[in-house]
Parts: structure tokens; C-alpha cells; sequence
């Protein structure tokens, strides 16, 4: 098998061919090719992150927790082992392993020849690939980058190295010390040694072999055009055709004035960091710059043509021992007068910025504080002594690892994000006003998806009725329990309508049934369309707890992502017939990005047309010319349609939000409950399981949120009305009676038996239980 290593480099275009082999990661595969996600989805940066020196603390490996020696080994042998096993699954020729990290910090010959060793346990046939550009066209580009990272040091210092007999190493004799607890790193404040490209080609080659790296020209209007698979085909040794690429925007260059501004203000925080020890989330910081752009030209790569002519014999030379390079490559733009830095316009002054943010700021580093408590080199075993004993007893040795890991990461969970809390105290909310409707409009509508759910169905019907919800269109396929009965008298009284869905075909029931929900009118003509499912229930956190106390904080949101809170067993092992939202109220912590699962949210959709698909945690198929009509926004009420427009399914550091709406998500319930869920599988992912892996995934309980538990009057009223009806409470009884007979009979298994027990079992707090599920391999 031939190994092909692109190496980058940064502002070449790599994130964008990384994308294009993302996409086409399937196509290849059926053409031999393997384009393994075990080292990262797009950028493969955890093969960065394994063979850098231990004294090259980088912002990847700090921010992600791989800075100790011992968990960057832990890291490189689990990449190995995950590789080995998608080179073993594929029967693949080739291999494509690209991180745009590579070739512009790695410079070391050790670092360079731990590489080199690590990819030669699988194969001794390695390709280089470097993507390049005119010097100074590509300073300009990672300059622009750099300011917007934190860069306080102007182009002056890249100007004086053009004096310098040895560009690569004065470039990195003077790149400053590295900062974490600053957010500062030599990627972001050095100077780019590898804008010698012949340097460059000789510390690669002198490790992988004479020949081994080939260059190519960096053409943007290729690289994100349609065209950008040729360019993969080429650069890759690709010989079938894999089709076109999905046009994407050239990246936007800041105005100069911008970096201007952005330098200045950068140096102004760096001093109040040094002066008052804050620590400041790169989130926040890349926002506040962002939030001080302004329009204008870009940095112009004519100012800084001394960079062009003191790398132009070298380039030449470069173009002759490589006659597939363009010979227009290294053709330096005409000169203007030597680089000057842009006047910041409109009066900008960084103190009077900084000062605006200071309560921004000061916020931020209490959060980043106590997200990285322990932010420390730790040792394994000094990392380990904060775990329980009973969880030391249940974790495999990988799980221990990973707490070790999280320990000294951002992904450690806490509960310090948004800024309400979770307990409302007592007062109910006040009751719910009659809603009015245009005519011909079905409303706020649930689409959902029911297996054998009786005991749930009235207490989630009346409590969503109850803050605003007017129509209900659910689907059952393989009900036994008597769940048909109890939706088709709902059905009967006008409440619901209910479709039977055994006939469903396909990869999954639930999905079968989105795709016929489409041309329901009661879908058609909905204001909202929501799909949710029965343990899920929507906790508006604001006003008076009604959907349209949330919209009225959100007047132009189109699509909200409803992000998971997940919430635990609570310790309550019997099936009870009592409110889901009264038993259960401990779950996980706000601040979890890790596993993925904690962050998935669901979606509510303005029917505008804007999706032409409803799939199970958001719309898809974005129609043509509806891109400028979509606002997504998060629980806070926060916009997140860059991130959220297209794809995704799951929250982010930058975009998770609790402050206004939540997705409560019971998904375990009682110990009991849980076995039935177990015997009866999924609705979606009906090849998967549910056994214990599920339970650690799912039983949250460290902390308290009891917002929800305000509706419990307004709850209690609808669902005493509906019971009312004598037939509705007779189904109900008799699908409680099912579900206990069931519950006993499960009980008697051994398998069943066996699961209560480790269930009931597993005693794992925040940090622990993400450490194993992070171990475990279900659905990640």
C-alpha cells in the first residue's frame, strides 16, 4: 500500500481539498483508496499531535490535552491501533493522510523522523505533498490568519528577516517562547520559516528520501471551484474519475484596516492578561475581533515584495528541478511602497475597545477557570487520584486514560455556562391563554415517531398542549402494548392524528415515516414543524414557559436548534405511573462537549420551504436560492446559521445555549423502564442495540435542573381533562398493566436480569462517565 502525505501548507487551500476528500471518502473507498477518519474527519490532526516533540506544546496538543508525554504516547498508540484497523477493513492500495500542520511546525529532524517511523509500520511507499504559493502572496494570507489568532507582532519582523543570510532559522531563533495559559502559541507569533520552500524540501526529503515531496501550485480559483477533485487526482495519483466538487467561496480576506485594529487590540489584551493572570477562551477572542472588522481592501501582497526578491534566486532554482510547477508561480506582484500598517480607522483605540469588554472578558475567565481547573502537566497517577473507587473498579484501562486526559482539557465537564439557572424556585407559571390561529394554518405541529410507548404518550401530549403546542401527527409501527389504541381515541377526541407505519421500508421506521409526513396537510400547513419523540419533552426557560414567550425573544429565528439536556435514572428503579418531569431531574452538566451525544439537539422549523427533507434531528436539502431567508438559532437565542445552515446535528462550545430553551431528554427514565426500551430497539438506528453502553451514555445525575417542573400545574390540569374521557383512561390503565406484566417477565431473563443489575450498579460521576463513554465504541 503507498502512503500519499500532504503536508499542507496553511492558507494553500489544504482545509478545502481536505473537505473535497471528506466528501468523496465513500467514492474512494470503492476505488481502493482509503481516507481514513480515524486520524480526524477532514484535517488529520491527531497525527500531528502523536509525533510532536515533547517540549513542542502547541495550541492543538494543549487545547485538546495531549501536552504530557504520557498521554501523547497513549495517544499515538491508540492512532495506530485505529488506523491499522481501517487499512485491515478497507483492502484499500493507497492511503491519504493530509494535516496542514505538518509542514508549517513540524521542522525538527526528530519530529520529522518520528513521523516518518510511525507512518512505516504501515507501508515503506510514502508520498509528499506541499501545496505553495508566491512567498509573498501566501505571507500575506497567514499573517491576515495569524492577527485574527492572537498575533501581536507586525509584519516589520518578517520585513527584517529579509536581511537575514538564513530566513528558516532566523525565523524560528526568533519566534517568541510559547504562553498557553495565554492562549499564545509559536504558530501563532512566529515568523513563517517554511516560506522557504527549498529548506523545506530538504528537511522532509533528508528524512523520507531524495524525491520523495512534490510540490504544486496553489490555485485558489481550482481548489473551490467544481474542479477541485482534478486537483486531488493529480496531487494524489488518482486514476478513476470521482466526480465534481461542491463550489465553495474563496475565504474572505480581512480588510487591512482590520488587522490593523485586530493587532493592536491584540497587544492591549495581552497586556491585561499579563497584568491581571485572566485566561480568555479563543472563542471569545476570535469573536471580539470579528466583532471590530470593517470594509475595506485586504493586506496587499505588493507591499511586502522584499520577501519576493530575497527568496527568487532560491525559487528559481525550484521551478527548474520541478518543470510541472508553473512557470508563473514565483511572479512577484508590482512593487508598492514597503509595508506600512493600516490606519485603523473611524478613531479606533484598542484601550477603549478593551475597555468596553471588560465584563466580557472578566466573565469568561471565571468560565475558562473553572473549565481548566486542573489544567496542569499532570502525571497518569496524579491525574487518576480524583477517581472513585468504584469507578476505578468498572473502568477498562482506556476509559482510565481518558479521565486522565480530561483532566487537563477543555472537554472536561462543568455546569458554569449561560446565565440562568436551574432552579426557579416554586412559583408556577401563570395559565396559558387561548391561542389564536390564522385560518387554514394547523399551527405549532409535532411530528413523531411511537413504538410501544402507552405508559408516556397522555403526560407528553398535555404538557406540550399545555405550552403551546396545537397539532400532533404520530406514527407507530410494531406496537403491542396497546400505544395504537391510546393515539387513535386521541385521534377520535381531535387531538392528534395518527398513522400506522408498519409498512415502513427502508434504513429505518422513523425516517420512512418523515418522508410521508411531507405531504400531510397538517404538516403542509403548520406555522412550526417540530420532530421530537416521547422522552423528549421542550423546557422553554424563559417568560411565562410557553413556545411563544421563546419566539417572542427570537422574532427572525427560523430553525432552533433545541440542544439535549440529557437527564438520568435519578436512582428510581420501579415503573411508576407518575410524571416523567417530576421523577427525574438530575442530568448532566450544561458545559459537555464530550461525548457527542450530549450535545445533539432536534430542530423546530418555520415552514417557509426553505428545506425540501426532515430528517431526524434537523431539516435537510436546503433549497436553491433560500440560503438568505434561513436564521438558525440556538437555546439562548443565540445565531448559528453559518454552522448550522447545511448540516449538523449536534451543539458546539461556540453554539451551545440554555438560557431561554432546552430539549429535556429522558432517555432511560426508570431502571425498569430502561429493560423494556432495551428489549424493543430503536426507531432510527434498529441495527444498534441499547445494553450498557447506552445506560453510561445516558445516566446523568451529577447535577439538578428543575426549571421544568414549573409546568407542572399547567401539565396536571390538561392531563386530567384528557383522562376525563373514560375509553382514553381505560387504553392508558391497560397500557400501564402491559408494560408492569412485561417488566416481570423481563425480569425473569437472565440477560434482562443480568442488565438491571449492572445498571443499577455503575456509580459514575461527570468527568468519569465522559471518560467512558468516550472508551466505549458504539456510535462514534
Amino acid at each position: 500500500m503507498r502512503i500519499y502525505l500532504h503536508i499542507g501548507l496553511p492558507q494553500m487551500g489544504a482545509d478545502r481539498l481536505q473537505q473535497v476528500l471528506a466528501d468523496k471518502r465513500d467514492n474512494l473507498r470503492g476505488h481502493g483508496i482509503l481516507v481514513p477518519s480515524a486520524a480526524g474527519k477532514g484535517n488529520h490532526t491527531r497525527l500531528f499531535m502523536a509525533v510532536t516533540d515533547p517540549d513542542h506544546v502547541d495550541s492543538l496538543r494543549w487545547n485538546r490535552g495531549f501536552f504530557a508525554p504520557d498521554r501523547q504516547a497513549s495517544l499515538r498508540s491508540k492512532l495506530a491501533k485505529d488506523l491499522a484497523r481501517d487499512i485491515a477493513a478497507s483492502n484499500a492500495t493507497s492511503m491519504i493522510l493530509t494535516a496542514s500542520q505538518l509542514g508549517a511546525q513540524l521542522h525538527g529532524p526528530s519530529e520529522i523522523a518520528s513521523l516518518h517511523k510511525f507512518l512505516s509500520q504501515f507501508s515503506d511507499d510514502i508520498r509528499l505533498v506541499a501545496h505553495i504559493d508566491e512567498p509573498a502572496a501566501a505571507l500575506a494570507r497567514h499573517y491576515a490568519a495569524q492577527v485574527m489568532e492572537g498575533r501581536t507582532t507586525p509584519l516589520t519582523h518578517e520585513l527584517a528577516l529579509c536581511g537575514a543570510g538564513d530566513w528558516w532559522q532566523a525565523a524560528l531563533d526568533q519566534t517568541p517562547a510559547n504562553a498557553p495559559l495565554k492562549g499564545q502559541f509559536h504558530e501563532i507569533q512566529g515568523a513563517p520559516f517554511w516560506l522557504d520552500y527549498p529548506r523545506l524540501q530538504h528537511a522532509w526529503e533528508a528524512v523520507f528520501g531524495a524525491g520523495s515531496l512534490t510540490l504544486r501550485a496553489y490555485d485558489p480559483d481550482l481548489f473551490y471551484g467544481p474542479d477541485a477533485t482534478q486537483e486531488l487526482r493529480a496531487a494524489f495519483d488518482i486514476t478513476p474519475q470521482i466526480g465534481k466538487a461542491k463550489v465553495a467561496q474563496i475565504p474572505p480576506q480581512p480588510s487591512a484596516a482590520t488587522l490593523a485594529r485586530a493587532r493592536q487590540f491584540n497587544t492591549a489584551l495581552l497586556a491585561l492578561i499579563d497584568k491581571r493572570g485572566w485566561m480568555v477562551p479563543r472563542r471569545l477572542w476570535r469573536s471580539l475581533l470579528q466583532e471590530m472588522a470593517v470594509a475595506g481592501d485586504p493586506l496587499s501582497a505588493a507591499t511586502l515584495t522584499p520577501v519576493s526578491k530575497y527568496f527568487a534566486a532560491a525559487n528559481r532554482a525550484l521551478l527548474a528541478a520541478h518543470p510541472a510547477l508553473p512557470q508563473t508561480l514565483f511572479k512577484a506582484p508590482r512593487a508598492r511602497k514597503d509595508w506600512q500598517e493600516s490606519s485603523p480607522e473611524q478613531g479606533f483605540r484598542a484601550a477603549h475597545y478593551l475597555l468596553a469588554h471588560l465584563p466580557r472578558l472578566e466573565a469568561a475567565h471565571k468560565e475558562e477557570r473553572a473549565a481548566k481547573a486542573g489544567f496542569t502537566d499532570l502525571t497518569n497517577d496524579e491525574a487518576l487520584a480524583d477517581l472513585s473507587p468504584e469507578a476505578r473498579a468498572l473502568m477498562p484501562p482506556l476509559a482510565l486514560q481518558n479521565f486522565a486526559t480530561l483532566q487537563g482539557s477543555p472537554f472536561k465537564p462543568h455546569n458554569s455556562v449561560g446565565t440562568l439557572d436551574d432552579s426557579f424556585g416554586d412559583q408556577p407559571f401563570a395559565p396559558l391563554a387561548p391561542r389564536q390561529r390564522l385560518t387554514g394554518s394547523s399551527g405549532n405541529v409535532i411530528v413523531g415517531c411511537m413504538k410501544n410507548e402507552a405508559p408516556y404518550i397522555l403526560e407528553w401530549v398535555a404538557y406540550h398542549r399545555a405550552i403551546g403546542i396545537d397539532n400532533f401527527l404520530i406514527y407507530t409501527n410494531g406496537c403491542e402494548d396497546g400505544t395504537d389504541e391510546i393515539l387513535g381515541r386521541l385521534q377520535q377526541m381531535g387531538i392528534l392524528e395518527h398513522r400506522n407505519n408498519d409498512d415502513w421500508r427502508g434504513n429505518s421506521p422513523q425516517q420512512f415515516a418523515l418522508n410521508r409526513a411531507l405531504k400531510e396537510p397538517v404538516i403542509q400547513n403548520a406555522d412550526w414543524v417540530i420532530h421530537i419523540d416521547v422522552d423528549e419533552f421542550i423546557n422553554v426557560r424563559c417568560g411565562n414557559g410557553t413556545l411563544q414567550d421563546f419566539f417572542d425573544h427570537v422574532p427572525d429565528a427560523t430553525n432552533v436548534a433545541m440542544t439535549w439536556r440529557l437527564f438520568g435514572n435519578n436512582g428510581v428503579d420501579r415503573l411508576a405511573d407518575q410524571f416523567v418531569i417530576d421523577q427525574f431531574d438530575h442530568c448532566a452538566p450544561k458545559y459537555c462537549p464530550k461525548p457527542h451525544t450530549v450535545w445533539g439537539f432536534k430542530t423546530m422549523v418555520k415552514n417557509i420551504g426553505a428545506y425540501d427533507k426532515l430528517s431526524c434531528h434537523r431539516p435537510n436539502k436546503l433549497v436553491d436560492g433560500k440560503r438568505d431567508q434561513v436564521k438558525w438559532v440556538n437555546g439562548s437565542g443565540q445565531d448559528m446559521t453559518r454552522e448550522a445552515a447545511e448540516k449538523g446535528w449536534r451543539s458546539s462550545r461556540k453554539s451551545i445555549g440554555y438560557d431561554l430553551l432546552q430539549l429535556n431528554h429522558y432517555a432511560l427514565r426508570s431502571a425498569e423502564s430502561f429493560l423494556i426500551k432495551r428489549q424493543r430497539g430503536r426507531a432510527l438506528h434498529v441495527d444498534r442495540s441499547i445494553g450498557l453502553n447506552y445506560w453510561i451514555r445516558m445516566d446523568w445525575s451529577d447535577h439538578r435542573d428543575t426549571t421544568i417542573k414549573r409546568n407542572l400545574p399547567r401539565l396536571r390540569a390538561e392531563y386530567d381533562r384528557l383522562l376525563q374521557d373514560e375509553a382514553l383512561r381505560n387504553f392508558h390503565e391497560q397500557g400501564l398493566a402491559w408494560h408492569r406484566a412485561k417488566v416481570q417477565s423481563l425480569h425473569s431473563q437472565p440477560e434482562f436480569a443480568a442488565l438491571y443489575k449492572q445498571a443499577r450498579g455503575v456509580k459514575l460521576n461527570s468527568v468519569e462517565r465522559v471518560a467512558y463513554a468516550l472508551a466505549l465504541d458504539m456510535e462514534s
